[in-house]
């Protein structure tokens, strides 16, 4: 019967918003699970400290020889917003301490709001004035616009904060460009590579960033577990006081479980990247294909899908006259688990605040879906995908329509 769903049977769940959090790797569970057991703080003399302590350097050394820097550049910590938190702070407080005209903070206007949040909390609380750079339709940085905004008063910029890859439309950003811009002026560049690290290929020292964050849990790691990478000769203020742990950036007793799991994880996202791309953007493609011949009025935010600007995973699709959220709470009710990366406050859907930057219609940047693919993505989810979103969309559309809510729905050809 057109419009009516049959949800699946529980623990049939499709798992499609991997962008989220992505299922652990067998062997970093493994590897986690085992070291749980163990006792031993990392910064005592006896053997089981030594011994927690050997776990943790293992870890830090596999995970620089996977991003090509060195072990004593890498940070642990809880994960990808308190590494965001820890660089901006910490690098803008140093170079502020040393010369007081550097309070300029350059970002973009679709950063995660880990970065958001950190800069505007310097704006609020230490001086700093935050400048969003603007992104094109396609949400890439104008490249321009930041040579403009730091050769107009270099000397007062404190960091350029850009993502290498885009949460949600799944953007990759001109690394190379923009650290060759502020390098220029001697201006530490950061980059919050959480949505990039396993998915694309990120070489820490290559790209010539100053300071690199990412996360365990969006590579096949545990939540919980992340790292900042950064240079050692970058001037950097603390925000966590205590022991002197990780170079004294981030002092607190390291879980060895967590640290030891998110290592792995790592390890094998960097070692299987190729092969893994390679086979999740097929699947991509064909679920793209599939939904537009079944909904020729769908169309793909941002970037081609045969682009390589975007990550091989991600596909953010425009379906005209749904609401997002109402596309995944009735996805979420057929065993489907999708997002659309916009935030709801009271109940309120509101639009996105990515595809507003890219230049989208405020109905329009309504309308969005967030499918992204991992490691342990199939065929048959999919599938399940295709099979349900042509009932979904019409039963978002009845609702949307019922309620008042949309009040048109028009063809997206050619978007």
């Amino acid at each position: 019967m057109p419009g009516v769903l049959t949800p699946t049977e529980p623990g049939a769940t499709a798992c499609l918003d991997h962008a989220a959090t992505t299922p652990m790797h067998p062997d970093a569970l493994a590897v986690m699970t085992r070291h749980l057991a163990a006792a031993g703080n990392p910064s005592a003399l006896h053997s089981s400290g030594r011994h927690a302590r050997r776990v943790v350097e293992e870890a830090r050394e596999a995970v620089a020889r996977s991003l090509n820097a060195r072990p004593r550049e890498v940070v642990f910590t809880s994960g990808g917003t308190e590494s965001d938190n820890l660089a901006l702070k910490g690098i803008y407080a140093a170079r502020r301490r040393s010369d007081a005209r550097r309070t300029r903070v350059l970002t973009t206007a679709v950063e995660h709001p880990a970065v958001l949040e950190s800069a505007r909390w310097l704006e609020q609380h230490q001086g700093a004035s935050v400048e969003l750079l603007p992104v094109d339709h396609n949400g890439e940085l104008q490249v321009a616009a930041l040579a403009a905004a730091i050769e107009r008063d270099p000397a007062s910029v404190a960091l350029v904060s850009v993502m290498w890859a885009n949460h949600e439309v799944g953007t990759l950003q001109p690394i190379p460009e923009v650290v060759r811009i502020a390098h220029t002026h001697r201006i530490p560049v950061h980059s919050d590579a959480v949505g990039a690290v396993g998915q694309v290929a990120v070489d820490y020292h290559r790209s010539g960033v100053d300071a690199l964050t990412f996360t365990g849990h969006k590579l096949g790691g545990p939540q919980g577990a992340g790292a900042l990478i950064t240079r050692t000769d970058l001037a950097f203020d603390a925000w966590l006081h205590g022991g002197g742990q990780e170079r004294g950036i981030r002092s607190g007793t390291p879980g060895v479980a967590a640290i030891a799991g998110f290592a792995v994880a790592v390890e094998i996202a960097v070692r299987s990247q190729p092969d893994n791309a390679s086979r999740i953007a097929r699947l991509r493609d064909a679920l793209v294909r599939r939904t537009c011949s079944e909904l020729p009025d769908v169309s793909v935010n941002g970037y081609p899908c045969w682009s390589d600007r975007r990550l091989p995973g991600n596909a953010n699709l425009h379906l005209p006259g749904c609401e997002g959220d109402s596309l995944v709470m009735l996805l979420d009710a057929h065993g489907i688990e999708v997002s659309t990366g916009s935030a709801c406050s009271a109940g309120q859907p509101r639009p996105s605040r990515i595809l507003l930057a890219m230049g989208a219609h405020e109905s329009d940047a309504r309308c969005n879906l967030r499918v992204t693919l991992g490691h342990t993505t199939t065929q048959a989810e999919v599938d399940a995908f295709v099979d349900a979103i042509g009932p979904v969309v019409e039963r978002a559309r009845a609702r949307s329509i019922g309620a008042g809510g949309l009040v048109r729905i028009q063809q997206r050809a050619g978007r």
